[in-house]
């Protein structure tokens, strides 16, 4: 990314981190757009000033995934326990004094959500979480939206998006011909879900 816009893009994030309120920024994008990317430089630059929450700690655990029949459209929509991230979005925007609320995380190497991995003090002004479905409307994913004070679309084109994608995959253990098989068949139609929400963003942000 510039580092000019780099650098608009954190003194935006810094404006919403005002110490004694507790505000939610939301990096929303089509997998493979960079939103856990941005999200950790822009918690980097902030400091003690932000804590960054993931959606992916909200995946369904394998074993459920299989039991339900989902295990091969693993970051679709229904295979996240999006009530759970509702909730917990719910408890972050409005901290109990003098109480520290844990988020859980996903481990790639595993392939598998974290608990408690997350610690975020009452004090910490803002949260920045990302994920695919910041703006999806349907179901449990409808009451994410009215939770964040702003949501930032992340926007690459579609070939660089899936080239990072396919490595993504392959950098933690499929073959590459499984990797392109699978960003074919299940992220991008879950790309594809996710630029939907684009027009309900309150910046678009051109990634590179």
């Amino acid at each position: 990314m510039d580092p000019q816009q780099l650098a608009r893009l954190t003194a935006r994030a810094r404006s919403l981190a005002v110490p004694g309120t507790r505000r939610i920024l939301g990096l929303a994008g089509a997998p493979g757009s960079g939103k856990s990317t941005l999200a950790a430089e822009l918690a980097d630059r902030l400091g003690a000033l932000a804590a960054l929450v993931p959606m992916d700690g909200f995946h369904l655990a394998q074993a459920e995934l299989r039991r339900l029949g989902r295990a091969e459209r693993k970051g679709a929509p229904d295979t996240f326990d999006a009530a759970g991230y509702a909730a917990l979005l719910a408890r972050l925007r409005h901290p109990a004094p003098d109480t520290v609320v844990y988020a859980p995380a996903f481990d790639r190497s595993l392939e598998e959500p974290v608990a408690g991995s997350v610690p975020v003090a009452p004090d910490v002004p803002l949260v920045i979480t990302e994920g695919n479905y910041l703006l999806h409307g349907d179901g449990p994913w409808a009451a994410v939206r009215p939770l964040l004070d702003e949501v930032w679309f992340l926007d690459l084109d579609d070939r660089s998006r899936v080239r990072r994608l396919v490595d993504r995959h392959v950098r933690f253990g499929r073959e590459r011909p499984e990797a392109e098989r699978w960003v074919a068949r299940s992220d991008e139609a879950n790309a594809r879900l996710v630029a939907a929400g684009r027009g309900l963003a309150d910046l678009v942000v051109p990634m590179d």
